[in-house]
């Protein structure tokens, strides 16, 4: 038989089998097809809509979003287009909502009809060391903060986000923000309903974060009026100050004499008055308060305390010995439990605690949900290393899942 004889007799039994493969395959998708249960599989990711935003770079940003632990809890995001600080500081607008609806107009490309829904409060706990292993700078912060539904009956479930920001001009940071404060709860991502576009306002809704110079700041909550200063200075607003000092300052030093360039006006923030707490990579470290001038019921009077290793912690009453006697002063409970954990922990050790410990202290200090408590709750604790300008961070008292991250 010749070569193509051989080959004329081996076509059909080829074509047959090859047939008879297709076949076979076909129906075994479609057979494992139709016994697979839907619970099973694979779902595809919504992309939630971005009504106000019609430009492509802020698109692409929107919807470049991480799922870090695949449970629509914490979220990570590079925030890429201009923010507008300057504008933002220029405006003088404070209070929360109010601020928000200008970040609207700033940064949307199309303006929504109805205000911007946005809250803000905190309560938390927070202190500075070395580390006793290395020598690194590290803050620790809670951020506890319990968003209970309306009947009081249960707390719904936030979005941790992870900011990075890299402004034109200024310092690479990482900052965290509760996603509840904007309307965006556990999974809000990718169900398909949520409206992406008040994301635009991510970088002006920090409550602590990190620079590239190790420069490190976190917001607590305190009970007393709110602070309305008013000396003719700009005005600067509770979250707008950190993300100013985030973009531009060093150090402990440089951001105390920042804020004293601006009134502070912490009014609409939330129904709590607040202090702030800093720390950077050359050791230095403090807590920023403001407070009352005698017979005034209106905190004006900026104070940073500093130069003790008890002013090394701080949680929700206020440190200064004028605010003794007052609503949230020394005569306070709110915190001082937690505090006093804190304190005579880090006296124990001499003032220095290996990274392990220091987390273990914010695991000692974290708080489950009370829904008679706003400032209870922990939704994440941070271990900043203002040395590496790193974040180790663990979500509502995990502290079996740690999650690494750096200013890029």
């Amino acid at each position: 038989m010749t070569k193509n004889q051989e080959l004329i007799t081996a076509q059909p039994s080829t074509l047959l089998t090859r047939l008879f493969v297709s076949v076979a395959t076909v129906l075994f998708i479609l057979l494992l097809a139709s016994c697979s249960d839907d619970d099973d599989a694979p779902t595809v990711p919504k992309q939630n809509p971005a009504t106000f935003i019609k430009d492509e770079g802020k698109l692409a940003m929107l919807h470049s979003m991480k799922d870090v632990d695949g449970s629509g809890r914490l979220y990570e995001i590079d925030y890429t287009v201009d923010y507008k600080l300057d504008d933002v500081l220029k405006s003088g607008y404070t209070e929360t909502e109010q601020l928000f609806n200008y970040i609207a107009y700033l940064l949307y490309d199309r303006l929504p009809q109805s205000k911007a829904q946005v809250s803000f409060d905190a309560g938390c706990s927070a202190f500075a060391v070395p580390d006793l292993q290395s020598g690194n700078f590290l803050m620790g912060r809670n951020y506890d903060f319990c968003h209970a539904t309306e009947d009081k009956k249960n707390y719904k479930s936030i979005a941790a986000i992870l900011v990075h920001t890299a402004p034109p001009g200024g310092k690479k940071s990482i900052s965290m923000v509760d996603g509840m404060q904007l309307g965006y709860g556990q999974g809000f991502y990718t169900d398909g309903e949520s409206d992406l576009s008040l994301l635009m306002g991510l970088p002006y809704a920090a409550l602590d974060g990190i620079n590239e110079d190790g420069f490190a700041i976190g917001v607590l909550t305190l009970k007393e009026n709110q602070t309305q200063q008013n000396t003719g200075k700009p005005r600067i607003g509770t979250t707008t100050a950190i993300r100013m000092l985030l973009d531009r300052a060093s150090t402990v030093k440089e951001a105390v004499a920042m804020l004293k360039n601006y009134d502070m006006n912490m009014k609409g923030a939330g129904n709590s008055n607040y202090h702030y707490f800093m720390a950077d990579a050359t050791g230095d470290y403090a807590i920023v308060e403001y407070t009352l001038k005698r017979g005034e019921k209106i905190p004006t009077v900026m104070e940073k305390l500093t130069g003790n290793d008890t002013l090394r912690c701080v949680t929700n009453f206020y440190v200064s010995p004028t605010m003794v006697g007052t609503n949230d002063g020394w005569g306070s409970n709110h915190g001082k439990e937690r505090y006093w954990k804190i304190r005579n922990k880090l006296a124990e050790n001499n003032y220095e605690l290996s990274s392990d410990d220091a987390m273990s202290l914010l695991s000692d200090v974290s708080q489950p949900a009370d829904l008679t408590n706003i400032t209870s709750q922990t939704q994440w604790s941070c271990l900043y290393n203002l040395s590496e300008k790193s974040l180790r961070l663990a979500i509502l008292r995990d502290y079996g899942k740690m999650y690494d991250f750096k200013v890029k």
